[in-house]
């Protein structure tokens, strides 16, 4: 039996735990900083990092309302599916 597989699995789950902890640890950092100034200074930095992390890549106006439109048609054909398997007087 390779346990090739296994030992690639084993060190990218390694790798991910390392990673999670080392985002949380620094995230903790800033609270043992004993100067005002300072703490507050990384809690921006912290603040900051975190923002850009979540923003979203810029989408056009246009390419938005495509997208926005097909869903709303997926959505409506859903729901005429289902509305067609109703049975209407049995």
């Amino acid at each position: 039996m390779d346990s090739t597989p296994m030992k690639y699995a084993f060190a990218a789950l390694t790798a991910l735990a390392i990673s999670t902890t080392t985002a949380s640890a620094v995230e903790q950092n800033c609270r043992f900083i004993q100067a005002k100034p300072d703490r507050e200074a990384c809690y921006k930095r912290q603040e900051e990092e975190l923002a850009a992390r979540r923003k979203p890549a810029p989408a056009t106006a246009e390419s938005n309302t495509l997208e926005t439109l097909r869903q709303m048609r997926q959505d409506d054909d859903a729901v005429y599916r289902s509305i067609n398997n109703i049975c209407r007087g049995c």
